[in-house]
């Protein structure tokens, strides 16, 4: 048919220009040391307007001799696994998915190569944009075929996996190397892990590793955005909004709902990932909407190992130990195992002090701050931990002289800071119904011996739970705190035993280095899961916080900043502060959601 006759609307496209032989040719050749068609093959498969015929042209030709590319041939196979095939025509996809499993199956030294060219796109591609002249790239944090293309990436994951039973081995270090920087854009973050925690759904040997990987990361923006610097953050914002908002007559007709959006860069980043955790760990334990036993209770069990590996080391972190505290909300029997792993942690004397001290922050933080918890939990808790703190002053009745000495009594101090900081939160629904009995069972535990002992609890607590304590405790004449407190202000801290030897004089008022994890969750989005599930401070009333006048005004700055939500003034708290009480910051109004559903691989 000659061009001129030739009807362009009607007639199938020519077929595609390409130069050279086919790939079995060229790999002959390349055998035989010829290597100008083996460049001139790298080169074309490199071309970035590559069409989908002659994408699929290749690929067919690759199958056919799949099995000649050995290891020799890995610059070769890099080129293909860079081929754009990610969002092209459907025929492109099938194509490529098939090469991929020919590939692994014959040629399992390019596994790694696959898996990693596969994760690489779970992050929106790299665009080029252009400003005052000049170039950059960014994200396409938009792109509307997002949800298609990954997608075929989890297609392709599956496809591997079962070609290749061992792929998980070799998948989690990939997923590590691959999460994005902390510093990128929460749309990026947000969609990698997403993406991870699909995986674990279909790969689920590697969902204990990959859950590891996400917290790890998670951690890091916690802790680098602190409780105080989130609230400023917010604070500096609500003028803002006000100011914004006065030239909005019309809108002013209807309330308008505060903005999801952290005013905290950091904040905002952890709380679009928590919302994507906390929404896993929901579809995970629930079936059409009835919670799983089987999947829930694997599911705490590989988050109570990364609890153990790397949230429990982690000093000040705020947020994201609330995946745990979420979990057990769904069954008392999972709060009753946390807390009954916790104890066995505060038990063992191999553990480092520090991390049982952890242990006993979380322990008296969960049982004050779960609104799911039983009194009579919070009863058997609080057994446990008195009987352990009796147990250790009678161990300590041989000693001729008893101070302060935190390096030796550490886990002593945080079981006394966590007993009094549960009672604080706890006390009215001990006596509620049955005021009678609840003094009796808060008299049986024979808390004046506590705080009567030589080793002073109260001077080495934090004030705000020590004053507190003393103010309920006096209310209902259970022990007499005030006493002790009065002392406590007029003196410093003894002389201590150093750890290197020696001895050292203390000057701090408060030493304890301990905080409380389940302090007020500040993140708006997920925070609308945690809302319902959480214990708010309540204000007392003012026969509690009377105090004797002796004592009125050596406290006053403490209860003060206590109500108040500010911290007290001294050089070490470091974690817990006082809004840990304050309700004003408890009230997210809503919860963000993964960008796509996970209910399709459940």
């Amino acid at each position: 048919m000659e061009l001129d006759n030739r009807d362009f609307l009607n007639t199938p496209p020519m077929k595609t220009v390409r130069f050279g032989g086919t790939v079995a040719d060229t790999l002959a050749k390349y055998k035989k040391g010829e290597l100008s068609d083996y460049e001139l093959l790298r080169h074309q498969l490199a071309d970035p307007e590559i069409k989908d015929a002659q994408i699929i042209n290749w690929l067919q030709e690759f199958r056919s001799c799949v099995t000649l590319l050995s290891k020799e041939h890995e610059q070769l196979i890099h080129t293909v696994l860079r081929l754009p095939w990610v969002g092209r025509s459907q025929a492109v996809v099938e194509e490529y998915l098939s090469f991929l499993s020919n590939l692994v199956s014959a040629q399992t030294v390019y596994l790694c190569s696959c898996l990693s060219m596969v994760v690489s796109h779970f992050i929106p591609k790299r665009v080029t944009l252009s400003e005052g002249g000049v170039d950059f790239s960014d994200s396409d944090d938009e792109y509307e075929n997002l949800p298609r293309n990954f997608e075929q990436c989890h297609q392709a994951l599956q496809l591997i996996s079962r070609y290749v039973p061992s792929t998980d081995r070799f998948l989690t270090p990939i997923l590590q190397e691959k999460f994005p920087f902390i510093q990128k854009s929460s749309r990026t973050l947000e969609c990698y892990v997403h993406n991870l925690l699909r995986v674990s759904v279909y790969v689920p040997s590697v969902r204990r590793d990959v859950l590891e990987i996400i917290i790890e990361k998670m951690l890091q923006l916690d802790v680098s955005a602190s409780r105080t610097d989130i609230e400023e953050a917010e604070e500096r914002a609500i003028p803002q909004e006000q100011e914004e908002g006065l030239f909005d007559m019309d809108e002013d007709l209807h309330v308008q709902p505060p903005s999801s959006i952290m005013a905290h860069p950091v904040a905002e980043r952890l709380d679009i990932l928590m919302a994507v955790l906390l929404t896993y760990v929901k579809d995970v334990c629930h079936v059409n909407g009835s919670l799983h036993l089987d999947q829930t209770k694997a599911l705490y069990r590989d988050l109570l190992t990364v609890f153990d590996k790397v949230i429990l080391p982690t000093h000040a972190c705020s947020h994201v130990q609330y995946a745990l505290f979420y979990l057990c909300s769904f069954r008392l029997a999972l709060s009753e195992a946390f807390l009954e792993h916790l104890w066995r942690l505060v038990q063992n004397p191999s553990q480092a002090a520090v991390l049982r001290q952890a242990a006993l922050g979380y322990m008296g933080s969960f049982l004050a701050r779960a609104k799911f918890i039983p009194v009579a939990t919070v009863r058997a808790c609080l057994d446990l931990l008195v009987s352990w703190i009796h147990s250790y002053l009678d161990s300590q009745d041989s000693v001729d002289k008893q101070f302060c000495d935190l390096d030796l009594h550490g886990p002593f101090y945080s079981a006394c800071q966590a007993v009094f900081y549960t009672l604080v939160f706890r006390h009215r629904a001990m006596l509620d119904g049955n005021m009678k009995r609840g003094l009796e069972y808060l008299q049986s535990l024979n808390l004046e011996r506590v705080v009567m002992s030589q080793l002073n609890p109260l001077k080495v607590c934090l004030p705000t739970v020590t004053h507190m304590f003393a103010a309920i405790m006096r209310r209902y004449q259970v022990v007499f705190c005030y006493t002790v407190i009065e002392r406590n202000s007029r003196h410093m801290l003894p002389v201590v035993r150093s750890s290197t030897g020696g001895d050292r004089v203390s000057t701090n008022t408060n030493p304890l280095d301990c905080f409380f994890p389940f302090d007020p969750y500040l993140l708006k989005r997920s925070g609308k899961l945690i809302q319902p599930l959480y214990q708010v401070w309540e204000e007392p009333t003012e026969s509690e916080l009377h105090a004797p006048a002796a004592t009125r005004q050596a406290s006053r700055d403490d209860e003060d900043d206590f109500l108040c939500g500010e911290t007290p003034k001294t050089e070490c708290i470091v974690g817990m502060t006082p809004s840990s009480y304050e309700s004003g910051a408890l009230s997210p109004s809503s919860v963000g959601s993964p960008p796509f559903s996970l209910h399709r691989g459940l």
